[in-house]
């Protein structure tokens, strides 16, 4: 049996990545990593095909004059993210759910593409201020950079409703739990 599309989108900084940590090893959910393509730098300790596939702009392009990807997006001017098909195929195929982490636009063209095989969730932010703190918090990024992931959230924010459900992490134990439940109604239904 062929597994689920589980999507989880959510602007940067909102806990995104703490919630599928926390639930990706979680035998009754079987849920498997899809590793997503990108056309940025490495950041410090990320890896090629565990992190992300680091592409070139040449090889990102080529993938997508090829249909390689299920769905991609410029998320930054510069900066390419996309689902490559083989990823998909690769994890549904082999009987598992297929958790991905992508951004809003993407997430909505897999949402359109897979229908009702595939579950969009959106994490949303207790605020935008709570958002901005946790970005400082991380240390990873320029105040300029900070400033253009918040005015980015903003604009993500605003596709919430079009998902078929939002979680607000404002208590970390409860998003997660939130999230879990959604899924595990999903890939048993």
């Amino acid at each position: 049996m062929e597994g689920k599309i589980i999507i989880i989108s959510a602007p940067s900084g909102t806990g995104k990545s703490t919630i599928i940590g926390r639930i990706i090893d979680d035998p009754e959910l079987r849920l498997s990593f899809s590793v997503s393509a990108t056309s940025r730098a490495p950041r410090t300790g990320e890896e090629h095909g565990r992190h992300y596939y680091f592409l070139t702009q040449e090889e990102f392009q080529s993938h997508i004059d090829a249909g390689d990807f299920v769905e991609w997006e410029e998320v930054y001017a510069g900066t390419r993210y996309g689902t490559l098909v083989s990823e998909v195929n690769r994890v549904v195929g082999s009987g598992s759910n297929l958790i991905l982490d992508i951004d809003v636009k993407g997430a909505l063209n897999v949402k359109r593409r897979f229908g009702q095989r595939a579950l969009a969730l959106f994490i949303m932010p207790p605020d935008v201020a709570t958002l901005e703190r946790r970005l400082r918090g991380r240390a990873t990024d320029s105040d300029e950079a900070i400033r253009r992931r918040v005015a980015k959230a903003e604009e993500e924010m605003d596709y919430a409703p079009k998902f078929d459900l939002t979680v607000v992490n404002d208590n970390l134990n409860q998003a997660v739990a939130d999230v879990r439940a959604a899924i595990l109604a999903f890939v048993n239904g």
